[in-house]
């Protein structure tokens, strides 16, 4: 199941600003939910510690259940070539994670609400499915109904889209144009780690 909880705090626990209030909050509030500002030691963390930290990481960042994640791993796993590029590079090709990368959207959870509540369609077609593999060429775009929403265009307003993504933002549109590389994709994460997690 997605969490659902307080998310500055879900940031605080693995990391990393999840979303731009937790960037705020963790500049001001460093460690964990509960812990003192400021530690005098730090507890030393095993190897099944720091892959757990690192598989979590990455789960957070794209708001996916353990369960699918696994099986992105196991179809990674199937094809050749890297399994941890590929892995990331399936989880960024997803329907809602193109979204938040092209600026519609400024959070990865903000993302999933509008695919799952239909405001957007891909070379046309109206899908509410946040986890729809993108294909290089195929073109998402809020649908017409949906535009005067100022949301979208609030968050383009600052987006700064990635290499292998074309955005329009008048029309409100993007397109992929390439599977993207592990060093363009904004993802804070040990990817290595990952795989050594599923691999036990």
């Amino acid at each position: 199941m997605n969490y659902t909880g307080p998310k500055v705090r879900l940031a605080r626990r693995v990391g990393i600003a999840l979303t731009p209030k937790a960037a705020r909050i963790m500049e001001r509030k460093r460690g964990g939910p509960g812990e003192p500002r400021f530690r005098s030691r730090r507890r030393q963390m095993s190897d099944y510690g720091r892959q757990l930290l690192e598989k979590q990481r990455l789960r957070y960042q794209y708001n996916i259940p353990e369960k699918q994640l696994r099986g992105y791993f196991k179809k990674a796993m199937s094809k050749h070539g890297n399994t941890g590029e590929l892995l990331i590079r399936m989880l960024e090709t997803r329907l809602d994670a193109c979204v938040l990368r092209s600026g519609m959207a400024r959070t990865i959870y903000a993302a999933r609400q509008y695919v799952s509540h239909e405001h957007f369609q891909v070379n046309g077609i109206k899908v509410k499915s946040p986890g729809y593999q993108l294909k290089p060429g195929d073109t998402l775009q809020v649908k017409e109904q949906s535009r005067k929403l100022a949301c979208f265009r609030d968050a383009l307003s600052q987006a700064v889209p990635p290499v292998y993504l074309e955005v329009s933002k008048d029309e409100l549109k993007a397109r992929l144009v390439g599977f993207p590389k592990r060093e363009e994709i904004p993802v804070e994460c040990d990817i290595g780690q990952v795989v050594e997690f599923y691999s036990r």
